[in-house]
């Protein structure tokens, strides 16, 4: 029963108004986002989700791959129709809800690192993916991906296991997948709506980012910057110290720790 994802198991008990409270589910499906997308232009109320026990082709930001094997994980996307000014801080609900989340059921301490990666130890538990379709000015709907490495075997894939890792292999025993998932989702709900009513959870989002304070290299396509990770803005930009002085403001990139000198 705690491992069960099916729909039945997720709304018996689920303590959300809206998240969660409509649910489309897949044994397996390619790529959650895409059904989500899908589901969102077909008129799917605010909070629906789409979970899957296995996707084939999910990916995360970049379109890097992300694997979402039977059992092991938990694959999900959320349909949002939020504010155009609050579209930057879905990153924040999300990353906040996975790690408060995380805590919550098994006791582990996460960090966030910017801009969507949850760790712990140093290797991934959890990636994030925001997708967003906007009309004129209005947001049509938004998406909020969240994949979630519960009780994955890490050491299978050689191509993730010196990066990656899981709940469970942090523990050392399992963890309910279906407590984690109820707990995700009243999260997710409860700092959307903060969000919604202006409350400021910028600040305790920035307050996590173990990135601040590293001297990194941040890459996007083609462009590089390097420097001190100094500080967030309350639209999720990195602050970025060069070694001139000046300060750049980046949107999104990879962020990766500088050798010493």
């Amino acid at each position: 029963m705690e491992n069960d994802l099916s729909p039945a198991a997720i709304t018996d008990g689920l303590e959300t108004t809206f998240v969660g409270q409509h649910l489309l589910y897949y044994s397996s499906i390619p790529s959650t986002m895409d059904a989500a997308k899908q589901a969102a232009q077909a008129g799917a109320v605010e909070g629906t989700i789409v979970i899957a026990e296995e996707q084939t082709a999910g990916r995360g930001r970049m379109e890097r791959s992300w694997l979402s094997p039977p059992g092991g994980a938990i694959a999900l996307s959320i349909i949002l129709r939020p504010k155009l000014s609050h579209l930057p801080q879905l990153i924040m609900v999300a990353s906040l809800a996975a790690v408060h989340s995380i805590e919550k059921v098994s006791g582990l301490r996460p960090a966030i690192k910017w801009p969507n990666d949850i760790l712990i130890q140093g290797k991934k538990v959890c990636g994030i993916l925001i997708e967003s379709q906007l009309r004129g000015k209005r947001v049509d709907f938004a998406i909020m991906g969240i994949g979630l490495n519960v009780a994955l075997d890490v050491s299978a894939f050689p191509s993730i296991s010196a990066t990656a890792t899981s709940l469970a292999t942090e523990l050392g025993r399992k963890v309910s997948r279906r407590r984690i998932l109820q707990c995700l989702l009243a999260e997710v709900e409860r700092l959307y709506l903060a969000v919604q009513a202006g409350e400021p959870i910028y600040q305790e989002w920035r307050d996590r980012l173990e990135t601040l304070g590293k001297k990194v290299r941040v890459k996007w396509g083609e462009g590089i910057e390097e420097g001190q990770a100094e500080s967030v803005d309350s639209q999720g930009g990195l602050l970025l110290r060069r070694g001139d002085g000046t300060l750049a403001r980046i949107v999104a990139g990879d962020v990766t720790p500088m050798p010493s000198p």
